[in-house]
């Protein structure tokens, strides 16, 4: 196993990244394509993904619903999805989901203003692949991952674990009657790899449930590093006996970049949605609630709010009932960082440019002015082809219980189908005339 076992100084780029490909931006790949692949212009079926069957993700699960992808891996951000589809039961073709999803970013700002760190551009966080053995990937499939620019010693990484795990309870509804309980235990494609970067170890998961339903997860785990003891300045936690050592508090701000493509085409549309509560009417029993929707015509930087969410639209494909379809996006917890203008945001849409590629520190020239970071991209351009920025930031203040290993604490969001099909695609079929209002004896 490589071992990066460096101080909180991390010399990061010791991993094998060249100066050229740092100086050119290089995102070699080890794929059926170095770029990312241009959605349709026009709406098509969303057909298997076009690619290799050694670069092709496609699982069929215990439920009925089939996933399918291409993978490939990048210099920068390891591994890429692309061409991601989804086909539950009952639906003729594949429903093409995204064009393109990856990390954007991890960046990491120490409380004691001394380092901060661009994981994926600035330390070689994709030259740090790890081997899996069987027992991390249970009842799945280890690939071969050729790692560009790592170890020419060393260049091939079992390192992209596929499996399938139950995630406990899809649904569960009493009849009309007690002798009948419907109840479905769901069913999870897990795709996820393990890249060390200085004392951590992180596990970038992508896990795609039978629902439709999309989770984009980062693991940190690994060690602390026992060079970062040494926070006398009040911004850090004793660690070990007594009050000697402290260990530094940091940030990992995460982020995701998500190209869509609904339907196989590019021009999507992007809504957000806010709810406001109001006091009883005069005479009224309860306070009331008004949703609101905004039409996103431009680039925004975005901040969650309570009661605020945002969903990515189809301009061509619609579910049986003639609605839109639509996925939601579902942030998960986050400490958002104010310390840089790219983290103060929760989530970025911007029109689609090939150059940007990464939240912070972009290594590809996007011309002079354009900016290296996420916000710098928001200028007022009409929002036709899409490309969202998750931010998910986790303040780390260490405890006791992170040593010896450092449990695993998870950040990241969801996509969640809205309107994607005409009823919950585990529907059994029983119930499967249950749509819309049902007349009762009907």
């Amino acid at each position: 196993m490589r071992v990066n076992r460096i101080s909180r100084a991390r010399s990061r780029t010791m991993v094998g990244l060249s100066v050229a490909a740092l100086t050119v931006g290089a995102t070699s790949a080890a794929g059926p394509a170095a770029a990312e692949p241009a959605a349709k212009p026009k709406a098509a079926p969303a057909a298997a993904a076009d690619c290799s069957a050694a670069y092709k993700i496609e699982q069929k699960l215990a439920t009925g619903t089939k996933w399918t992808m291409c993978w490939r891996y990048d210099s920068y951000a390891g591994l890429v999805l692309e061409n991601v589809s989804y086909q539950p039961k009952g639906e003729a073709r594949p429903i093409r989901v995204l064009t393109s999803a990856k990390l954007a970013q991890i960046h990491v700002p120490y409380d004691d203003g001394s380092v901060e760190y661009d994981d994926l551009t600035g330390a070689g966080f994709a030259q740090g692949l790890m081997n899996m053995a069987p027992g991390e990937c249970p009842g799945g499939t280890i690939k071969t991952v050729k790692v560009p620019d790592g170890d020419p010693q060393q260049p091939n990484v079992k390192g992209l674990c596929t499996t399938t795990r139950s995630r406990g309870h899809a649904y569960r509804m009493q009849g009309d009657t007690a002798n009948k309980v419907w109840q479905q235990q769901g069913k999870d494609l897990l795709v996820y790899t393990v890249n060390q970067t200085g004392w951590y170890e992180y596990i970038t998961e992508w896990r795609f449930q039978d629902d439709g339903t999309v989770n984009m997860n980062v693991g940190a785990t690994g060690s602390l590093s026992p060079s970062d003891y040494d926070a006398g300045d009040g911004r850090g936690w004793p660690i070990g006996k007594g009050a000697k050592d402290y260990a530094t508090s940091h940030s990992h701000n995460v982020f995701w970049r998500l190209n869509f493509g609904l339907d196989g085409n590019s021009k999507n549309k992007v809504e957000q949605y806010d709810s406001v509560v109001s006091p009883p009417a005069q005479g009224g029993e309860a306070p009331r609630n008004k949703t609101t929707r905004t039409k996103i015509t431009k680039e925004l930087a975005g901040d969650a709010k309570n009661m605020r969410w945002w969903r990515v639209v189809s301009t061509v494909g619609k579910n049986k009932d003639e609605h839109a379809r639509s996925y939601e996006i579902v942030p998960g917890a986050t400490s958002t960082y104010p310390g840089r203008s790219y983290t103060k945001h929760d989530i970025y849409f911007t029109e689609y440019k090939k150059c940007e590629q990464f939240a912070s520190h972009n290594p590809r020239n996007c011309g002079a002015g354009a900016g290296k970071s996420v916000d710098k991209w928001v200028n007022g351009q009409d929002l036709t082809h899409p490309v969202g920025w998750v931010n998910i930031g986790f303040h780390h203040v260490a405890r006791d219980e992170d040593q010896q290993p450092m449990p695993v604490h998870w950040q990241g969001f969801s996509l969640t189908p809205r309107d994607v099909t005409a009823m919950n695609p585990l529907t059994p079929p029983a119930l499967a005339d249950q749509n819309g209002h049902v007349e009762e004896g009907g």
